[in-house]
């Protein structure tokens, strides 16, 4: 008599194919540290993790960014020339990722790099939906920025609906807009200028602060955010993901961190169903900082954070194999 093998569960999982690009770029904003994070959130056990739970993964290193002298303000925007030339190089690495055949993990720095990692992304897959999971919108324009800071405008460049709102600015040229408004979701917002609130309601784009979180929870969010983005054509996911729209009592080491942000659960349960499309196409991590961290097991919990949301966008689950993902052989 033939036995059943022990143990009588034989694993059946999608295999990702997984593209890591880190950019430690920091000029997008003014605080120092920000450029260490992709190799804080490697140092987690990214790579490792992911290839633990069945990924193919290619770790294509860091970019290197030069300096950029002579680069004084334009208006109230700061280190234009530096933030421009950075995220053509950082489009351009994502598009051999992408070509390539991965879906790409960008590794940040700071969200300016969202102009690049989009921009990149969007010229392998001109038709993208973007999930932006963020305490802020970052869709200041340079003219209504308070700060000048580029890390707070990134999506303004990208939508089509602002592209006669941007002036022209020295190494911004090459940068076209790719993203529809009715395409583009976001999720934990708090921390909203009133000039982006205009934005936000002026163009209709579909928000869930962290309010709506509370009231719907995290479950009815991610279906209407899928409801909103395939409810004409299914586009592949862009998922750009702050790390600062996690609650500070999870991720403390960021840069511009905001209280009453989203828990841990509720934060990686977003990047489960996002998984579960089958339509994630890229990931950007950014604005890990292990310099504003008060010691070292912030910067750990912060890194770790990073770490199992990205894991989750690629199959993790947390109550171990769904029992779809078995079989029992035959005797």
């Amino acid at each position: 008599m033939r036995r059943l093998m022990n143990p009588a569960r034989i694993f059946i999982r999608k295999l990702h194919s997984v593209g890591i690009i880190g950019a430690p770029f920091s000029k997008g904003q003014p605080r120092e540290g920000v450029h260490l994070g992709p190799d804080v959130i490697r140092g987690a056990g990214l790579v490792q993790k992911l290839q633990a739970q069945g990924c193919a993964v290619k770790d294509y290193g860091n970019l290197t960014f030069e300096d950029v002298p002579g680069d004084e303000p334009i208006g109230r925007n700061k280190r234009v020339r530096a933030v421009g030339l950075a995220n053509k190089q950082l489009a351009d690495a994502v598009q051999r990722v992408k070509n390539d055949g991965h879906t790409c993990v960008m590794l940040g720095g700071d969200h300016s790099l969202a102009i690049g990692s989009i921009s990149g992304h969007a010229a392998c897959r001109p038709e993208l939906s973007v999930v932006w999971v963020d305490a802020h919108a970052d869709i200041n324009t340079p003219l209504t920025s308070p700060t000048g800071n580029i890390h707070g405008q990134p999506m303004s460049y990208l939508l089509h609906q602002l592209h006669t709102k941007i002036p022209v600015m020295p190494n911004f040229s090459w940068i076209k807009p790719r993203i529809a408004a009715e395409d583009l979701v976001y999720i934990g917002l708090r921390d909203v200028d009133p000039e982006e609130h205009f934005i936000l309601k002026h163009l209709g784009i579909k928000t869930f602060s962290m309010t709506e979180v509370d009231r719907l929870g995290i479950a009815k969010v991610m279906e209407q955010t899928c409801d909103h983005i395939f409810s004409k054509v299914k586009k592949p996911i862009h998922l750009s993901y702050d790390i600062d729209a996690l609650d500070p009592s999870v991720a403390p080491a960021t840069g511009t961190p905001v209280v009453g942000g989203l828990s841990y659960r509720e934060g990686i349960y977003i990047t489960e169903y996002i998984c579960q499309t089958g339509l994630l196409s890229a990931v950007d991590m950014v604005e890990v900082n292990p310099k504003r961290g008060q010691d070292e097991a912030e910067v750990g919990s912060t890194a770790s954070a990073a770490v199992d949301l990205i894991l989750s966008c690629f199959g993790r689950v947390r109550e171990g194999s769904h029992p779809a993902d078995y079989k029992i052989p035959e005797p």
